[in-house]
């Protein structure tokens, strides 16, 4: 890693990236689906829908059960189970503080672009306690197409003000590396509960363990300095 980036903004993802939430919507699915009778194979395709938004996920679901699956009732069983979870808190990636800390202390512009409603993200950046961090928020219900289309990172880069090529992603699913690198933005990936493929590999300027070392690489390659857009 010895080319230097020209970073101006970073842009972030929510669930999976900064906030541990991914292994809680996964369980509390599984759990829901398993209530109603539908256990084939359901570890398998809740993997497949993390990072997605949620009407995909639910396009998915008809997929799989047909038009007979009902739906709301596994949507009620699901939210309720998620809220159980969380009741007992919604801790933050191993780096999130830290990270933040180093990039707010500079006045580095930020965004959260999250695949989740603006509901969910306010609710549940408030309650890890990061909420006040972040001026500009890019949801699912800002774009007609979530990710994996490029549309919420544009999206985002244009709010910030700064071309997408100078902005930093951090993503977590493969999904989300997609719509970051389509976007034309420097596409870092801290894996959580998926592995990176091949492509995303290849579309990542790194792949790396936790946001401690996002922040490192930035240090190395960003420069990470205060400076006027």
């Amino acid at each position: 890693m010895t080319d230097s980036w020209d970073v101006r903004a970073v842009l972030l993802d929510m669930d999976g990236t900064l906030l541990d939430t991914e292994r809680v919507y996964f369980e509390s699915l599984v759990t829901a689906l398993n209530m109603f009778g539908y256990t084939d194979d359901v570890d398998a395709l809740c993997h497949a829908m993390v990072g997605l938004p949620g009407p995909e996920c639910e396009a998915m679901l008809h997929a799989r059960y047909g038009a007979g699956l009902p739906l709301p009732e596994i949507n009620k069983a699901y939210v309720a189970r998620r809220d159980e979870i969380l009741a007992a808190g919604l801790p933050l990636k191993h780096g999130a503080v830290e990270l933040l800390d180093a990039l707010q202390s500079i006045a580095c512009p930020m965004a959260i672009v999250t695949s989740s409603s603006r509901g969910t993200a306010d609710s549940h950046l408030a309650l890890a306690g990061i909420r006040e961090r972040f001026d500009t928020i890019l949801t699912c219900d800002d774009v007609t197409r979530g990710k994996p289309s490029p549309d919420l990172y544009l999206l985002a880069a244009s709010r910030l003000g700064v071309d997408p090529e100078r902005c930093v992603a951090v993503e977590d699913s493969n999904h989300g590396v997609t719509a970051a690198h389509a976007a034309g933005t420097i596409t870092i990936m801290v894996p959580d509960m998926v592995p990176p493929t091949e492509q995303s590999r290849a579309r990542c300027a790194a792949v790396v363990p936790d946001l401690g070392a996002v922040l490192e690489i930035l240090h190395q390659r960003g420069g990470l300095v205060r400076r006027r857009l």
